[in-house]
């Protein structure tokens, strides 16, 4: 990365309570940690709009506080910008890929290379799966693959 180049981030899942929120708050711990947070622009978004403006589910900020981290987020849904904008996209499982593919081909000058997370994942996890109807166990499932596929995804950028 040249010096003083800022590189971008957007986190996206079904309805940014759970899985994106978790990958943007990892992400910037990550960053911080690294000392190299003002090299990144980070946000989560929803491919929906059923949660605009509402905090992340219960059970998501209980995870990340039990890791140490915090997040004022709110919910949004992608817009147009966004893929203008951002660097990257990064989604949580095949039905985000599909609604951000098509979205974008509705943008003229689409900068944003739009993948799935789970494509850095170590492990081979392609898919994030959404914690929403499951337990504090598949948050925290959710937090441990952001965790691997962020810390990859940060090595591979930069």
């Amino acid at each position: 990365m040249a010096a003083g180049e800022v590189k971008s981030v957007l986190f996206v899942c079904l309805g940014n309570i759970c899985r994106s929120p978790i990958a943007e708050a990892v992400f910037r711990k990550l960053v911080t940690d690294e000392k190299v947070e003002n090299k990144w622009m980070t946000d989560s978004a929803a491919v929906s709009d059923w949660n605009v403006g509402r905090s992340p589910d219960t059970r998501a900020l209980s995870c990340l506080r039990n890791h140490g981290i915090e997040t004022a987020h709110k919910a949004r849904q992608v817009t147009k910008d966004d893929f203008q904008t951002f660097d990257y996209i990064l989604c949580m499982d095949e039905s985000n890929l599909r609604d951000l593919k098509r979205k974008s081909n509705q943008v003229k000058d689409c900068k944003a290379k739009i993948e799935l997370l789970g494509t850095y994942d170590p492990q081979k996890q392609l898919i994030i799966e959404d914690p929403y109807y499951g337990s504090e166990k598949d948050f925290e499932t959710v937090y441990e693959q952001c965790v691997r596929c962020c810390k990859a995804f940060l090595e591979k950028s930069h």
